[in-house]
């Protein structure tokens, strides 16, 4: 499914994180690697760690080119969730999110959110390979490393937690420009930092392989993919080690391979899932149509890799490029096979959808939905036909039913304006567009939506005359608290 992306609405935790700002840090005793996980709790509690974090959240959500896809969340909250319930220390939930970027990263922040580049999947072997960078961030988080960060600032007056955080922000998204952020800082501050920083990656490693063994994949993939990303980087320009969030000396690299051979060589099945997740940022994110075309006509010709994940991804580029009469059958045979699958299914809507075939669409996914309920790639692909069939009704009826159970998905929320907006149903509709707004920090213009619904509200309705107006002052103090920080 293509659609626009959607923001998650934060209420509380502008709030939170302004007083935590503005709150002195009192006098820690400062304690060593690896005894981070409860010593990091006196500086940062985890309510205000969660809060700091959804509003960096936000801040990622409105400036970085985050991916709303189904069908990709799905695997990748999958496989998030499994590399956690096999990791120690885990304080709070995960979430999990992709970034449309080449580049072969992944961060962690506050909170337990977790970032995930395009280009990381599409430089992977294997879905080992990709869990071992998954698991080294989730031990960032659970090890509670910036969290300690901040600890060890606490005799650096003149590096104050709003401009850590500020360094932090920018260091997940553009490594290089946020540790120079902190480093200019104080420099004393940066020098601290190297070493806590070479520490906390070392942490991160060790207890990423554990995870990663303890949830059955290949621990030595770690070592595997580590030795790839120097090679990678070894004739290019390299930044010095404490600029970047994640420092790759060549210490680290011999050390993640000694560790890893103390685990057993393990033989893991190829997953499907993870090729078919790999065609699919191939065809849809990091090729243009026609390119990723080409390339999996010459991969298939190869014959190395995966030939049903390379079917995929070619009916993907050839539907992005409107040749529907060649994409159908590689499609209609991928489902055949596998008529549950949910990449194909995903994949078969976008197809019916362009073949202006919508009705169809929706008779198929209503079948399927009656299986799945509210599995959100079939639900929400299920709302889109329905609103590309123009049946609006059926559309709203099928968004409220998944945000019952799914209140803050993004593009759950997204699709019901969306649904609103088609049937005319004003007030609903600029109250459902200000949620949307508030999900990235537009609390202004949220407020603004929130004005032009009480327009279109009756007299008698008092109830809801009294909730806008509830929500019109809450979203004008937000803004207010947002420009404090």
């Amino acid at each position: 499914m293509q659609l626009k992306s959607a923001f998650i609405t934060l209420c509380s935790a502008a709030l939170t994180f302004s007083l935590l700002i503005s709150e002195p840090l009192k006098a820690q005793t400062n304690l060593q690697l690896p005894d981070l996980g409860t010593s990091a709790l006196q500086a940062l509690p985890i309510e205000k760690e969660k809060a700091i974090g959804e509003v960096m959240m936000m801040q990622i959500r409105g400036s970085s080119p985050l991916i709303n896809d189904p069908v990709l969340d799905e695997y990748l909250t999958t496989l998030g969730r499994k590399l956690v319930a096999n990791a120690n220390d885990v304080r709070f939930g995960f979430s999990f999110f992709w970034l449309n970027n080449p580049e072969i990263n992944a961060f962690a922040f506050y909170g337990g959110h977790v970032g995930v580049h395009t280009g990381l999947i599409a430089q992977a072997d294997n879905e080992s390979q990709f869990a071992s960078v998954l698991g080294h961030e989730i031990a960032h988080v659970t090890q509670r490393h910036l969290a300690r960060r901040i600890q060890q600032q606490q005799d650096n007056s003149g590096l104050t937690i709003a401009g850590m955080i500020a360094g932090i922000l920018a260091a997940v998204v553009a490594p290089d420009a946020g540790m120079a952020i902190i480093s200019a800082s104080q420099t004393q501050s940066a020098f601290s930092q190297l070493t806590h920083s070479r520490s906390a990656e070392q942490e991160a490693d060790r207890m990423g392989m554990q995870t990663l063994n303890n949830a059955g994949f290949d621990a030595r993939a770690s070592s595997e993919f580590l030795t790839k990303l120097a090679a990678q980087i070894r004739y290019k320009y390299k930044p010095p080690a404490f600029l970047l969030t994640h420092p790759l000396p060549e210490s680290r690299v011999s050390d993640v391979r000694l560790r890893a051979e103390q685990y057993p060589k393990r033989q893991v099945s190829s997953s499907l899932d993870f090729d078919l997740a790999k065609s699919r940022v191939l065809a849809r994110y990091d090729n243009k149509p026609e390119n990723a075309e080409a390339l999996f006509r010459k991969l298939m010709r190869e014959n190395t890799y995966n030939n049903v994940a390379l079917q995929y991804g070619l009916a993907i580029s050839l539907l992005d490029q409107k040749k529907t009469d060649e994409a159908q059958p590689i499609l209609d045979e991928l489902l055949a096979d596998d008529p549950k699958n949910l990449f194909y299914i995903d994949t078969k809507t976008d197809l019916l959808i362009a073949q202006k075939k919508a009705a169809e669409a929706v008779s198929y996914l209503s079948e399927l939905n009656n299986y799945r309920p509210n599995n959100q790639v079939i639900t929400l692909n299920y709302a889109n036909a329905a609103l590309e069939a123009e049946q609006y009704e059926l559309s709203e009826n099928i968004l409220k039913s998944f945000l019952l159970e799914k209140p803050d998905h993004s593009l759950g929320k997204q699709l019901l304006t969306d649904a609103y907006k088609k049937q005319e149903k004003l007030a609903a509709y600029h109250e459902a567009n200000a949620d949307v707004l508030s999900q990235y920090g537009a609390y202004l213009k949220a407020a603004d939506e929130i004005q032009k619904a009480l327009n279109f509200v009756e007299p008698s309705e008092n109830v809801k005359q009294q909730r806008l107006k509830a929500l019109l002052t809450q979203y004008r103090l937000l803004q207010k608290e947002l420009a404090r920080l």
